[in-house]
């Protein structure tokens, strides 16, 4: 059994235009699987659904028609079995960085030394150990986003979901941050889903990408380089890379040649 699954799922939304009221179709019928551990990729131009589609998964956003089945469960609202990752780490101010790791164990009913010690566990995964009482305006972007993706997968959910975690930040930054997440999801083996506009991003990071276009799949596309993917640079410059870039590009941008 897959460990996601979406089947014809679709939304639509009602917006006001000239004082009339109009259909906005977000997704139309869309359905793709991921497997356990599997990093998938949702990538296509602003406006193709890829947000729409994460926020369905994790139940902040209830679909028109269609199934979506989070390890065997329908999706009925938000839960524990999924933790999101948002494009900004919106942390809260007034806490430290392990005081919002806690947080969403305290609301899943953790307690005492078992709560100090997963939140102090995810704080040194994301190589924060040092910045423990530190609050998010002490902090880099870098480093509240790992914050945030350490809050994500200290309530140990069966799925990461990812919405353009990377895209606010600067190029190096981002390039660091995608090769700690590489190294999170080979010790974690957790099942990612992955939004980005960036076309480099989606190829290093994913096992499949989902080409998106219109709120509909253009075409999903097997990513055939090694795992694990080591030094990220030299993988940019491989021939393999270059050619599963291509291959995106082309559905991208509905190339036939």
């Amino acid at each position: 059994m897959s460990q996601v699954s979406l089947t014809n799922v679709s939304k639509t939304f009602a917006i006001r235009v000239d004082n009339q009221m109009q259909a906005v179709h977000a997704l139309k019928s869309v359905s793709f699987q991921v497997e356990k551990s599997e990093i998938v990729t949702l990538i296509g131009p602003s406006g193709c659904g890829k947000t729409t589609a994460l926020r369905i998964l994790m139940g902040l956003e209830t679909a028109s028609r269609g199934a979506v089945v989070v390890a065997g469960k329908t999706v009925k609202g938000c839960g524990y079995d999924r933790g999101l990752v948002f494009q900004h780490a919106e942390l809260l101010p007034w806490l430290t960085a392990l005081q919002n790791i806690k947080f969403g164990l305290e609301m899943k009913g953790m307690k005492g030394t078992e709560l100090e010690d997963t939140a102090r566990r995810y704080l040194d995964l994301v190589g924060l150990k040092d910045a423990a009482s530190r609050r998010p305006y002490q902090l880099s972007g870098g480093m509240k986003q790992r914050v945030g993706i350490a809050r994500a997968l200290a309530i140990d959910p069966e799925v990461l979901l990812m919405d353009e975690p990377f895209g606010a930040l600067d190029a190096q930054t981002r390039e660091t941050l995608q090769a700690e997440l590489l190294d999170i999801q080979v010790r974690t083996q957790k099942t990612i889903v992955f939004v980005t506009h960036d076309l480099d991003e989606a190829v290093l990071l994913a096992d499949r990408i989902i080409v998106m276009r219109a709120g509909g799949i253009q075409e999903i596309i097997t990513v055939d380089l090694p795992r694990p993917r080591g030094d990220l640079g030299m993988l940019r410059g491989s021939k393999e890379f270059a050619g599963a870039r291509y291959t995106v590009w082309k559905a991208l941008h509905g190339a036939t040649h």
